[in-house]
């Protein structure tokens, strides 16, 4: 029953590629938000208890009908939300093709065009980042998180080399490491992972413009040796979450090598402004991190997970995740080669770089450069339409992530205000905003995220926020949740 014959195969593939290229052809026309019914989606699931087997077309179709009404379109032109943009074709390709292929990741001579076609892509990176090719280093990883997880590791057995056996029982203090107020939460948790608890990182202020202050860095790091505490590291980020700052990285840096700091940069999605001679500018220092975050699922349009983790330190994700076995396979000893299990947090995994590699090689640098210009430009026309109409926008980034508040209604800039708009924009199927929090203001967030965004997308988007609003002042105070 697993490996079904070849006519029924052929039926499944036409079905597949028949709900696929449905989806991609006809998301603009859904609803950007589904109806969040738990009970109606649990009763949906009940009669599969797994006793009668299902037919594998039926079983196709209510996947995909499943998937058309229960989920948060990403892949909508008016999706303006979390870094989550359309998949690109030769992404979906790829992952078909791995699915089908299964490649196995964990040693290098099971996969060896697999392994070779991501350390080619870690060096092609690399380069776009300021590393020399010859010296950088990385792995691919299932998200940004994994990749800052990676980072902190490294780090600690960069900074404490004897953690390596002994554990941090070994350091004679309290390791800690410095991230601004604004950087991704990934952190704490990987904080918590690694056994430093989340009073490990220490949050610096940051300035005017939402960015790590550097000086309020080098103030830090004198009280906390003071208290016999031991910092060992900074992180600092290139496109915040939030509200798309990227810190003053040069100057970061110049404070982390004074201090001895292993320096990383969380470039998840503003380090695609490297892919951009106009935008790199923006990212002035990047080159002196001891590691970088880079996921290509964000601003590279990739389907979902697919991120980088890269270091100038060729060395360090050995000394990090060496381990000897008698069960892996020994096929590729003699040669110069690096087994992947040995070389990153994971064993057994998938191969992430080939929908990276695909859509690389088909839209090719300058491909992509029109395309993060174009959701640049995007962004623009977000700002310029959003003050016509009445909003302040707070946050000062050239990338396409937009904060404002209402300038008409007096209650404007509460919490209260903004999550009554968003809720009014997504219950409309409009489009999707959020809400969040740039340092103590409560704002709307808009993000152009997908690269088939256009003028009368952000058009909408303006018009449906100019209609929350309207129907909102209309309604009796009180009234929304």
């Amino acid at each position: 029953m697993l490996m079904l014959g070849p006519q029924e195969r052929r039926r499944i593939w036409e079905q597949v590629f028949a709900s696929v290229e449905g989806y991609v052809s006809g998301v603009d026309g859904l609803p950007v938000a589904p109806e969040l019914d738990p009970i109606g989606l649990r009763a949906l699931l009940e009669p599969f208890d797994f006793e009668q087997p299902l037919a594998p077309l039926e079983a196709i179709d209510f996947a995909a009908r499943g998937l058309t009404r229960y989920q948060v379109h990403a892949p909508h032109p008016r999706y303006f939300g979390l870094f989550n943009p359309a998949p690109s074709t030769m992404g979906i390709a790829a992952d078909t093709l791995v699915a089908a292929f299964n490649p196995q990741l964990a040693a290098w001579s099971h996969s060896p065009f697999a392994a070779e076609i991501e350390a080619h892509l870690v060096r092609a990176f690399g380069a776009r980042f300021g590393y020399d090719p010859g010296a950088v280093d990385g792995t691919f990883t299932g998200g940004g998180a994994e990749a800052n997880h990676t980072a902190l590791l490294t780090a600690l057995i960069g900074r404490f080399p004897e953690i390596d056996e002994a554990g941090l029982r070994a350091v004679a203090g309290q390791p800690v490491f410095y991230t601004s107020s604004e950087s991704h939460h990934s952190l704490v948790k990987a904080s918590r992972a690694c056994g430093l608890g989340t009073a490990a990182l220490h949050e610096v202020a940051c300035d005017n413009r939402f960015r790590l202050d550097p000086s309020a860095l080098s103030a830090a790091l004198v009280r906390d040796r003071q208290a016999g505490l031991h910092p060992f590291m900074v992180v600092a980020t290139a496109g915040t979450t939030a509200a798309g700052i990227v810190d003053p990285l040069r100057e970061i840096g110049d404070v982390a090598a004074a201090e001895g700091l292993w320096y990383h940069v969380d470039a998840a999605w503003g380090g695609a402004a490297a892919l951009v001679p106009e935008l790199r500018p923006l990212l002035d220092g990047i080159e002196r991190a001891d590691s970088i975050t880079f996921d290509a699922h964000k601003f590279l349009s990739v389907p979902m997970g697919a991120s980088l983790y890269l270091t100038r330190h060729r060395d360090i994700l050995g000394r990090t995740f060496r381990i000897e076995t008698g069960y892996m396979p020994r096929d590729a000893a003699a040669l110069e080669v690096v087994d992947p299990y040995v070389h990153s947090m994971q064993w057994s995994r998938r191969f992430i770089g080939l929908k990276v590699f695909l859509t690389l090689a088909v839209a090719g640098w300058e491909g992509y450069a029109a395309t993060i210009r174009r959701q640049t430009a995007m962004g623009d026309r977000l700002r310029a339409r959003l003050r016509e109409s009445g909003w302040d926008v707070v946050n000062d980034t050239p990338l396409p992530v937009v904060c404002f508040q209402d300038l008409r209604t007096p209650r404007g800039r509460t919490h209260e205000f903004v999550g009554q708009i968003a809720r009014r924009v997504v219950s409309s199927g409009q489009a999707w905003i959020s809400p969040a929090q740039v340092g103590p203001m409560p704002v709307l967030r808009a993000c152009v995220t997908n690269f088939r965004t256009g003028p009368e997308h952000v058009d909408a988007l303006v018009q449906a926020l100019d209609e929350a609003r309207s129907g909102l002042a209309a309604s009796t105070p009180g009234q929304e949740g």
